[in-house]
């Protein structure tokens, strides 16, 4: 009986380059030097671009600027900002000094960046002086003690014990304890190259360099810590999955402060050559235009944000049609403009921040008769146990149970969390998410386990409906709860937000999936929610707990 589903050796995937992050960019700086790598146009109102050559020695000057700053290797800097030219300059320049990137959530309101900051040790931060409603640079000097009256490099403070050196972009002076990007990086000039070589000579696959805050709804953020390997190898990963090439100009609404945007977009696109087109925040008047302008092949954003665009006016207007790889169904895939086959789709696929992404995945371009109705094939290094959760036994083919897994990509923990409370004895890491694996060694992943619908005696998993309802023109966003009920246990219920001026009502959303899903999963009431209503923790994760008191709030 197999218990434990083994992914390809490791040794047989193609198209893996060098495995730290400042080895990264420099081999594909080398192979792409003058070709675009960032273009950068704030509000639309300037253009910033850099070439794969201007990118990689503005990531060395960081370096070199981190080295005369007094870094040591292993030394955490955070990057508190949004996407642009300077948080990808940042990142690797921490890279190849030797640091770890501690990116943080430009979401996060202020108690959790206080404990972020406190919590990740983090040194030296990279800020910006604001965001939308955010007063970063205002915020800190509120709120670090001594931060008004400290020389930059000298801040020292019982509230953020390690916090050193801030450095702000877009800054023309010093402010406090705070110091311009121009004067940062003038430091450098200090260190000599062949210095700032031999430091970067030393980072190894195995060494700290990344650490990603994810939150829940209720706990603080946990700090997952990821070597070189992780995060160098899911971007080529993911730049082989995709099917990227050097001609690919790839804008998302991920931030880099996410694994997915870190690896699946920044990462993936710059390891094959492509060209990252960039806002710092989404605004969808502004990302049409953009991506018209700046003549974009591969479109992301959230469903959300999707439906955002669509109800804008300029939508029907805009000019789209360099858009090649997107999904059919989606918003950009119906858009006017667009013209793409249905095959293809990054969807079947499962990974976690925990794995730095995927763990199973299928090429983008796999027939849709081959890639649905599962998670995709176990990847290369990766082990799969589908466990028992009551007992613990090794469940075999096709049992549902819960996801464990170890692999090329596993994080080396939590911060400050012993090991021993993360992974088992057998060095897996459980997921707690439910699923199987098929006679080809293909993983299917069937839901969240605290997610899953009890009702009449069978399981229902929400994301079965929500991914069915992708498929609803009219629906903007869709989320499955199950509710207490007399005689079930619980009953089906669909959250849905329509579309602006869309008429819809919950018969017609029966009726869509009625066909698509068995009987038992169609939801016995659609109860209409405004977008507002879907509460999201600081990591776009809706707080399902919030939306099912509402729902049983509304149908009592």
């Amino acid at each position: 009986m197999v218990t434990d589903f083994f992914g390809p050796p490791l040794e047989s995937e193609e198209g893996i380059g060098a495995l730290t992050l400042g080895g990264l960019l420099m081999e594909t700086a080398s192979r792409h030097a003058h070709r675009d790598a960032i273009v950068f146009r704030p509000r639309l109102k300037e253009r910033v671009a850099w070439t794969y050559a201007e990118l990689l020695e503005e990531s060395r000057a960081v370096a070199r600027a981190l080295l005369a700053s007094g870094l040591q290797k292993g030394t955490r800097v955070g990057v508190l900002m949004g996407n642009r030219p300077e948080w990808v300059a940042a990142a690797f320049g921490i890279a190849l000094a030797g640091g770890v990137i501690v990116p943080i959530n430009t979401f996060f309101a202020p108690p959790e960046l206080d404990y972020v900051l406190n919590h990740s040790d983090v040194a030296l931060l990279v800020v910006q002086p604001r965001l939308l409603a955010h007063e970063y640079l205002d915020d800190l000097a509120t709120r670090v003690p001594g931060f008004a009256v400290a020389a930059p490099g000298e801040l020292a403070s019982v509230e953020f014990p390690y916090l050193r050196r801030v450095v702000c972009i877009d800054l023309d002076r010093t402010v406090g304890a705070a110091e311009s990007w121009d004067a940062f990086l003038a430091r450098g000039k200090e260190i000599d190259d062949t210095v700032a070589s031999a430091a970067a000579a030393t980072v190894t696959p195995s060494d700290p360099a990344l650490v990603v805050y994810t939150s829940g709804t209720t706990a603080f953020p946990k700090g997952i810590m990821h070597p070189h390997r992780a995060a160098a190898l899911q971007s080529w990963r993911f730049a082989q999955q995709l099917r990227l090439d050097p001609t690919v100009r790839a804008w998302s609404a991920f931030p880099f402060f996410w694994s997915a945007g870190f690896v699946m977009i920044m990462g993936a696109t710059l390891a094959a050559g492509g060209c990252l087109v960039m806002q710092d925040h989404f605004d969808p008047g502004e990302a049409l235009a953009l991506l018209e302008a700046e003549r974009v092949t591969s479109a992301h954003a959230w469903p959300h944000q999707l439906a955002a665009l669509e109800d804008h006016p300029d939508w029907r207007g805009a000019d789209l049609s360099s858009i090649r790889q997107t999904e059919a169904f989606t918003s950009f895939g119906r858009h006017p403009s667009v013209h793409v086959e249905d095959d293809w789709s990054p969807r079947a696929a499962f990974g976690l921040s925990e794995t730095c992404t995927i763990i199973s995945s299928s090429y983008a371009d796999t027939p849709r008769e081959q890639r649905e109705g599962h998670s995709g094939d176990i990847l290369p290094g990766n082990i799969v146990r589908i466990i028992d959760r009551e007992n613990g036994r090794a469940l075999s083919t096709g049992e549902i149970g819960e996801i464990t897994v170890k692999g090329p990509t596993l994080m080396s923990g939590y911060v400050k969390v012993d090991p021993a409370e993360t992974f088992d004895v057998d060095g897996f890491f459980h997921t707690s998410d439910a699923g199987f694996v098929d006679r080809e060694n293909r993983l299917h992943w069937t839901g969240r386990l605290s997610d899953m619908i009890k009702t009449g005696g069978a399981n229902v998993s929400p994301v079965e409906i929500e991914t069915a309802l992708l498929y609803h023109a009219r629906l903007k966003a869709a989320v499955a709860v199950g509710i207490p009920h007399e005689t079930l246990g619980e009953m089906v219920v669909v959250c849905a937000v329509a579309h602006d001026g869309a008429i819809v009502d919950e018969r017609d959303v029966q009726e869509f999936l009625r066909g698509r899903l068995a009987s038992y999963k169609i939801p016995r009431r659609v109860v209409f929610v405004s977008e507002s209503d879907l509460e999201q923790t600081a990591n776009a994760k809706i707080r399902v707990d919030a939306l099912r008191a509402l729902v049983a709030e509304r149908l009592a």
